[in-house]
């Protein structure tokens, strides 16, 4: 069985893509990012499942740099529908919660439902969604929701008092997943992950792209982030997909020689 490690409590969004990458997983519950690193640098875990990005908060800054610092590389991902529900402990009324605790990206994606149906509701920031329902079930804490996912209300036996609350409802967020034990083979691989730096110059990423796009590349996400140390210089995390595998080492080979410290953070299959 393998023993994937997520982000999160038993019950979480984490757990729901790493379900439904793998078959029945052994989940190994993380507090932090940064613990999921050291679940499987210590072998309590044989694969990772991290957010990366959402199509509505943007992305995960922390993670682009865990992925820089650690070795384990990208070989999958999986885009998961978000739906946020408010929960609470069975025979309440909406009327009856004052105060609801939940991620910071869920209060993110739900607030403007909070702010025109229920303005008397206080929100409070948690660790976790799933740890908010279990906390909520487990002090039996009437007149306190959480905002979280179907399977968390089913699992801490809690009430659905208003479902899929989020303002946007194409809301999604991808995961990779980090397996050293995944080997892709290449006709299956369409999508990396780079990080790199360039020369403090005037165009340098300009030419880069130019070149990207060249060799058929298609960028379908740049995201810089400041080098400590280093006054407005940067990283820049990219992910590209491509049709033709040959294509794409053509395309790595000719912007070497105009980069710096070019690192492939993982080469995978897309799922879009």
């Amino acid at each position: 069985m393998k023993r994937v490690a997520i982000q999160g409590f038993s019950g979480c969004f984490h757990e729901e893509a790493a379900r439904r990458f793998y078959t029945d997983p052994q989940i190994v519950e993380c507090a932090t990012f940064d613990a999921l690193f050291e679940a499987a640098g210590t072998g309590r875990a044989d694969a990772m499942v991290m957010a990366i990005e959402n199509t509505i908060s943007g992305g995960l800054l922390p993670n682009f740099d865990l992925l820089r610092k650690h070795p384990q590389k990208i070989k999958g991902e999986v885009y998961l529908p978000i739906h946020q529900n408010l929960m609470a402990l069975p025979g309440q009324k909406l009327e009856d919660i004052r105060e609801v605790r939940t991620h910071y990206m869920a209060i993110n994606q739900t607030r403007e439902f909070f702010e025109k149906e229920c303005p008397w509701i206080t929100l409070r920031e948690s660790e976790d969604t799933a740890k908010s329902a279990a906390d909520i079930a487990n002090e039996k804490l009437y007149g306190i929701g959480a905002v979280a996912s179907l399977v968390a209300a089913e699992r801490y036996g809690l009430e659905i008092l208003r479902p899929s609350i989020e303002t946007f409802k194409q809301n999604f967020t991808r995961f990779l997943i980090l397996d050293d034990e995944i080997e892709v083979p290449r006709e299956q691989i369409s999508k990396s992950s780079l990080c790199f730096t360039l020369p403090h110059k005037p165009g340098s990423l300009a030419h880069i792209l130019t070149i990207l796009s060249f060799y058929d590349m298609n960028l379908t996400r740049i995201q810089s982030l400041p080098i400590p140390g280093k006054e407005w210089q940067y990283f820049f995390y990219a992910d590209i997909k491509f049709d033709s595998y040959e294509r794409y080492i053509q395309a790595l080979a000719a912007v070497r020689p105009l980069i710096e410290d070019l690192d492939v953070l993982g080469e995978y299959p897309s799922q879009i």
